[in-house]
């Protein structure tokens, strides 16, 4: 941390003259704009931006990936169409990868030398309430059905070596425990899809609720859990059945799902319902449904620290990050970052959060303990999910 704090120092006095930014404007749920500029005019944002810390890196003169000794950070960037790699040690973006359209769910290999991100050729839209018959014809029309995929990046070489199938409109992914296959939600065909890695094929599809968005896999492998944003449901997968056992019902709008460690429960979180749902497993029942103060609050993405007892939560356009207490499932602090964060993820420590937000084109840096921000690094536009890779071998 001492090392980003001196690297944001050093930023901050070298960034003598921004440059100018396109503005853009945002779906009426938040999605990316269906016009936007590409990640070199990422500019540093004002001091009444951050007024926390300042912007360190920046896209349009970064060095190359193979830079970095340490952990990085890989971030899709949905509007310009790209993943940022960011040196977490020095602060600052060290490569930037041309992926596809519409990068947004991304993961890695367990052994980190792969991250896989799901690109999708669907047209951004609004929320279910906002579209009529005319607007899903005018959207079929458009979408892009071949450039739906799962982008494959090599991590050691930082560079793009291949796609694989993903079914219809892939947004969010999980990876198995072996590492072996991929659970892809593909949004606009309410299944789920599962990707046999090795022989770059779908294995199967299973049919869920409308709207799929997030995936995750439960540690102890037994569980695939899907949050189906237009009927309110999150699906189960039984892993060991290989087939559909359950769905629950949860507040409006789940986005995503972390676990604990142990298997033991779940956290769901439901934009337009505002909440955070605790599931007990291996019941898949909903143990209490957490309703977090603030305005505009709306959980987004979360995560779980590596030891369980915290699970961090996105809140939107609420602008801020929420710390849960695990024991007592109690939100028990916050802390303000960039504009409409969407993805989290923490260290392998648990001792820093990274959270992507869209609006501000960038990356928040925060010190798990204080719940302090530590700083901002620009990437490309609309940076959507992110993940942690070991340093390289």
């Amino acid at each position: 941390m001492r090392r980003l704090a001196f690297a944001i120092l050093i930023s901050a006095f070298a960034v003598a003259c921004p440059r100018s930014k396109q503005k853009t404007t945002e779906d009426a749920d938040g999605a990316a704009p269906k016009a936007a500029p590409s990640s070199s005019s990422s500019a540093a944002p004002s001091a009444s931006a951050a007024p926390a810390a300042s912007a360190v890196g920046d896209a349009a003169t970064a060095t190359t990936a193979g830079a970095a000794s340490g952990p990085r950070l890989y971030v899709s960037n949905e509007a310009s169409g790209d993943v940022s790699i960011i040196d977490v040690d020095g602060g600052k973006v060290i490569g930037t990868i041309p992926v596809g359209k519409r990068p947004r769910g991304i993961q890695k290999a367990p052994d980190g030398s792969t991250v896989y991100v799901a690109l999708s050729g669907s047209v951004p839209e609004g929320p279910p309430s906002e579209r009529g018959k005319k607007d899903k014809e005018e959207k079929k029309e458009a979408d892009d059905r071949s450039a739906d995929a799962i982008g494959i990046i090599d991590t050691k070489t930082a560079k793009l070596t291949g796609r694989l199938p993903s079914g219809i409109d892939p947004e969010q992914l999980a990876v198995s425990l072996d590492g072996t296959r991929l659970f892809i939600s593909n949004e606009d065909a309410a299944s789920m899809s599962i990707i046999d890695i090795a022989q770059k094929k779908i294995d199967s599809s299973y049919k869920v609720g409308e709207e799929p968005e997030g995936v995750g896999v439960s540690p102890d492998g037994k569980w695939v859990y899907v949050t189906c944003e237009a009927t309110s449901e999150v699906h189960v997968f039984d892993l060991k059945a290989k087939k559909m056992t359950k769905k629950f019902t949860v507040p409006a709008r789940p986005r995503a799902v972390a676990f604990l460690p142990d298997s033991t429960k779940a956290y769901v979180t439901s934009e337009t319902g505002g909440a955070i749902s605790v599931v007990a497993l291996p019941e898949h029942k909903v143990l209490k449904s957490l309703k977090p103060e603030g305005e505009n609050v709306r959980p987004m993405g979360v995560v779980v620290s590596p030891d369980g007892k915290r699970a961090y939560v996105t809140t939107g356009h609420g602008g801020t990050l929420l710390a849960i207490d695990t024991a007592k499932d109690e939100v028990v602090g916050k802390v303000t970052v960039g504009k409409r964060p969407w993805g989290v993820v923490t260290s392998a420590d648990g001792k820093t959060l990274y959270t992507a937000n869209g609006p501000s084109d960038d990356v928040s840096v925060v010190d798990a303990e204080t719940l302090k921000e530590q700083g901002r690094i620009k990437v490309g536009s609309k940076p959507w999910g992110l993940v942690l890779v070991p340093p390289p071998q």
